[in-house]
């Protein structure tokens, strides 16, 4: 992650905290997966690869396996730049610095098609921030004309967004949607022989209120629901970075282990409890000298107002260096923009946002919330407000208003950062709704007053 010196505000070499993140899905959901009703061990599809397997993969693109935590739904790899996401029908691979996400696409395309029968891809998405240090970057991932090549070269059917001021702060999205060919909507890729990598085998030998509404392709609605947030920070206060610089090592002392670093500096600064802990497996890692990563694995549905269940996940990464500070906060747990009764509940969006912004206190701070179009269809058809509207509310009450919010699930009155009244407020800069075949998209950005 990032590396600095502790006795320095700031390094002499940047470190590109924003990340790049490409998920594939292989098919609409866990039960159209070839071996969905076969199970080995209680795992299916890409479950079923082996970490070695996934591990040579991050070899190409210039990242390792720190540890492993293993859910009833989802293995969450925490990695040395970011994490890796295996759901038994498709994957979600997030790097910083100057790794080579896209590298590892044709890679992975050929682990999903000789271990776990998948040839074919279902969706495809890939998306970045702006970068801090775009020059500091290699391969593809230089420019975006270079990342949309790329990808183009891949799939027949993608498109390609700008969200956000050019000049400024702004979000890139890459995106397919399902084709014709397959029974699922699949997408047959072009050959990844046009970037030649060793040969692999399988064990299976055998304020600018824009709302752009994009009409892209009329597809099926995905089986799964999909619903992402994403809160990217920067300008993080000195406060904030302060919890993530490690102390200089005591001479003569055994070396501290990094995961329980992480876990209890998790727990000092609330990070533990932005979501109910009964229901969290919490994964954290503490660099030395500064930084941190964590993955957790959610249980959810009790709190949920539409009643569905599952296992979801969050992710948080942040670089604390004065000169490029950042932290981004990413969840897949559908988050309701109705108050919640109860600590024990999953945190409604507004609270969510609440306890995610008074941990890091940015000067700056973009969301996106990328959900699927069924979740917004009853809304639409009654006229009422929908998913993509009631989440641009609530990110402007949550961010530019004074309210009480507790800062944990512990609903205790004051923060891990200091007092209610202490707490940082913002205006909005950009508001932008997007609509993609299958998929709405609410982004807003918001800088401190």
């Amino acid at each position: 992650m990032a590396v600095g010196d502790y006795h320095l505000p700031y390094t002499s070499t940047p470190f590109e905290g924003p990340e790049k993140l490409l998920e594939i899905w292989f098919a609409p959901s866990p039960v159209h997966v070839p071996d969905a009703h076969a199970p080995k061990n209680g795992r299916i599809g890409l479950r079923n690869v082996p970490q070695q397997v996934w591990e040579d993969m991050l070899d190409i693109v210039k990242c390792k396996v720190l540890s492993v935590i293993e859910g009833e739904e989802i293995d969450a790899y925490l990695l040395s730049e970011s994490s890796l996401f295996v759901f038994p029908h498709r994957i979600i691979l997030k790097t910083c610095g100057t790794t080579l996400n896209l590298l590892g696409l044709p890679r992975i395309l050929e682990i999903a098609q000789n271990f776990a029968s998948l040839p074919s891809v279902y969706r495809c998405f890939y998306s970045r921030k702006s970068f801090m240090f775009p020059e500091r970057q290699l391969g593809p991932h230089r420019e975006w004309k270079d990342e949309v090549s790329f990808l183009d070269a891949i799939f027949p059917n993608g498109a390609a967004y700008t969200v956000g001021k050019v000049n400024g702060d702004h979000w890139l999205l890459y995106l397919t949607t399902p084709g014709q060919t397959g029974a699922n909507g699949e997408t047959a890729p072009s050959s990844p022989d046009a970037f030649p990598l060793p040969p692999l085998q399988s064990e299976n030998e055998e304020e600018n209120e824009t709302n752009q509404t994009l009409q892209h392709v009329e597809s099926e609605t995905p089986v799964t629901q999909d619903y992402t947030i994403e809160i990217l920070m920067s300008n993080l206060s000195p406060k904030a970075r302060e919890a993530f610089f490690m102390a200089p090592p005591v001479e003569d002392a055994p070396p501290e282990n990094p995961s329980v670093i992480g876990r209890t500096l998790s727990s000092a600064i609330g990070i533990s409890d932005l979501f109910p802990p009964h229901l969290t497996t919490l994964d954290a890692y503490a660099f030395t000298p500064c930084g941190y990563s964590s993955n957790a694995l959610l249980k959810w549905g009790d709190g949920v107002e539409d009643g569905h269940e599952g296992e979801g996940y969050y992710t948080i990464h942040v670089t604390p260096e004065a000169g490029w500070s950042y932290a981004s906060f990413e969840c897949n747990v559908p988050l309701s923009t109705s108050s919640s009764s109860s600590a024990k509940d999953i945190p409604d969006l507004y609270t969510l946002i609440r306890r995610v912004v008074d941990i890091f206190q940015p000067g700056r701070l973009s969301l996106t919330l990328f959900i699927s179009n069924v979740d917004n269809s009853s809304a639409e058809d009654d006229e009422g407000e929908t998913a993509v509207e009631a989440a641009q509310r609530t990110f402007k009450s949550a961010l530019t208003a004074q309210r009480h919010v507790s800062c944990s699930s512990s609903d205790s009155v004051t923060s891990h950062r200091g007092k209610q009244s202490d707490r940082m407020l913002y205006r909005r800069t950009d508001k932008i709704s997007y609509r993609f075949g299958g998929y709405n998209l609410a982004f807003a950005s918001f800088e401190c007053r």
